[in-house]
């Protein structure tokens, strides 16, 4: 066997990991990284706004200010940078929400905050943000290329939902079967929902779409008749600052 075998078979040991995360040179050298990708997804960003998902590689590094070769020292592809941009909007989303929603009562009002927001902004995008449409155009299409890429970058809004279940179990309000579960069930339900109304002409108003919504994701999460009642009647009585913020 020869030494570069021998020293291909051997595990990297926890304190030569321990070493290269307290150097200094690569802690600027990962920081640095951060900060070029940043960048680039913010470029990526500013030609979703302009293009959709049509804009090339070229495109990209052009509007970065970065050569080809710094592009795919952080990203394989542009379906890579895409499905960063689709967690970029994710994440300002469930910011956004959790913002508005931090003077809401209980969790239950909370949860029924977050997923009716999404709901009622369908179809109500905004010139300049093509993010919803975006979002909607590339999602089926990543989804099959990249199913876990793609799970982690929509992940943001279960992390949203599974604190507020917890509570709620805590406080005998809901009794979910599987809170991680169902966090997770009820944003795929909610990305549906909204996917499909995002191009397809609704029969009724997002705010009835979105109450039908909640109701069944109630329902689903052990919540009881009484309570939706006690819920939405919360939800009516909270602070003016929240509702016009919708």
């Amino acid at each position: 066997m020869t030494e570069s075998t021998e020293n291909a078979e051997l595990p990297t040991p926890s304190w030569a990991l321990r070493a290269v995360e307290q150097s200094p040179s690569v802690q600027r050298s990962r920081v640095r990284s951060v900060q070029r990708a940043h960048q680039i997804v913010q470029a990526a960003r500013r030609l979703v706004a302009t293009k959709g998902s049509s804009f090339t590689t070229q495109d990209l590094v052009k509007e970065a200010g970065i050569a080809v070769q710094t592009f795919y020292k952080h990203f394989s592809g542009k379906d890579q940078v895409i499905l960063a941009v689709i967690e970029d909007l994710v994440l300002d989303t469930c910011t956004d929400l959790k913002q508005r929603a931090r003077e809401l009562p209980d969790p239950v009002a909370r949860l029924r905050f977050y997923i009716t927001s999404v709901v009622r902004s369908v179809g109500a995008q905004t010139p300049g943000d093509p993010g919803p449409r975006f979002i909607t155009t590339e999602h089926w299409r990543l989804h099959r290329l990249h199913p876990e890429e793609l799970a982690q970058a929509t992940r943001p809004f279960t992390d949203l939902l599974l604190p507020e279940i917890q509570a709620a179990m805590r406080e005998g309000l809901l009794d979910p079967p599987d809170p991680e579960y169902d966090a997770w069930l009820v944003n795929q339900l909610v990305i549906a929902v909204f996917h499909h109304y995002e191009y397809a002409a609704a029969d009724e108003p997002p705010e009835q779409i979105a109450d039908r919504l909640w109701k069944f994701c109630f329902t689903a999460l052990g919540g009881s008749t009484a309570q939706a009642a006690g819920t939405a009647e919360k939800a009516a009585k909270k602070p003016r600052a929240v509702r016009a913020a919708k």
